[in-house]
This record gives structure tokens, C-alpha cells and sequence, in this order.
């Protein structure tokens, strides 16, 4: 079973996500290798998802080797989203714990992930902050500039 089987989490993924898998549906295991190349994370990161409870029950071969489903690749993906907020890695875990507990923690989860976006948004803020300063002296020099040449 992977963190993505239970009712809840299937409606909790990233849906709008496109589908841009090597194999179909119905078709979807993949080798570590394979969602290394595909998601541009290291083995090494994908263990450590594993060992940690980010990236629960990844199904294995009957010789033992992981294989991963498109729905993992979903979790992946909205677990690559997360990283790029800034979200520190333990309140993934605990989004990936709460997920997996059921529909009665949607409220929590949806506390974290509002928190999350407060978060995105005042970082958003100073972005746009220190783009306008950037803006002005890029302007500032490209006046100068032409002001220098014209003399």
C-alpha cells in the first residue's frame, strides 16, 4: 500500500498535476532508477523519504527491490510543491502522518498547509520588495549609461 491508497489521500493529490509518466495507468511500476530520472531526486533522498514516513509503504518486488506507482510519483510531485515553500521537512512529515490517519485530520491538514501559504506569501512580499530595488538601479545604471554615451 502506498501513502496515496487510502480514499482521502486520492482526493488530497495533486490532481491538476499533468500526467506525463513513462508507463499508462494500469502499468506503474517503476524502479528507483527510473523515478530518479523522472523526478530529479537522488536515491539516496528517496530512501531517506522512506525511513523518515514521508514516503511510506513504496510496494517491493518479490526479490525486495522498491517499486514505485504513478501515485507515488503524485506524492513526489506535491512533495516537491512543499519543498519549494520552505515547508521544513518535519511539518511534511507530519502532513504525510495526518494523511494517512483519514478524512478526520482534514482540518489540521488544512491548518498547515494555510500556514504554509502565509508563509509563501509574505516571502512572495519581500520578493517583490527587493525586485522593485533591483528594478530602480537597473534603470538607474541603464540612464547613466545612456546619458554617458550621448556626451
Amino acid at each position: 500500500m502506498t501513502v496515496m491508497d487510502s480514499t482521502s489521500a486520492r482526493t488530497d493529490a495533486c490532481a491538476s498535476a499533468p500526467k506525463a509518466y513513462p508507463r499508462p495507468e494500469g502499468q506503474d511500476r517503476y524502479t528507483i532508477s527510473e523515478v530518479v530520472a523522472h523526478s530529479g531526486l537522488t536515491a539516496h533522498t528517496l530512501r531517506w523519504y522512506e525511513r523518515i514516513g514521508l514516503m511510506p509503504h513504496v510496494d517491493r518486488s518479490h526479490t525486495g527491490q522498491r517499486r514505485f506507482s504513478n501515485r507515488d510519483l503524485d506524492w513526489l510531485a506535491f512533495v516537491g510543491k512543499l519543498r519549494l515553500t520552505g515547508m521544513p521537512v518535519a511539518d511534511m512529515v507530519r502532513y504525510a502522518e495526518l494523511l494517512r490517519e483519514g478524512d478526520h485530520t482534514f482540518a489540521e491538514r488544512q491548518e498547515l498547509l494555510e500556514a504554509t501559504r502565509r508563509d509563501v506569501k509574505t516571502r512572495i512580499a519581500e520578493l517583490q520588495g527587493t525586485l522593485a530595488v533591483l528594478d530602480f538601479k537597473i534603470d538607474f545604471y541603464g540612464g547613466a549609461r545612456a546619458a554617458s554615451e550621448r556626451v
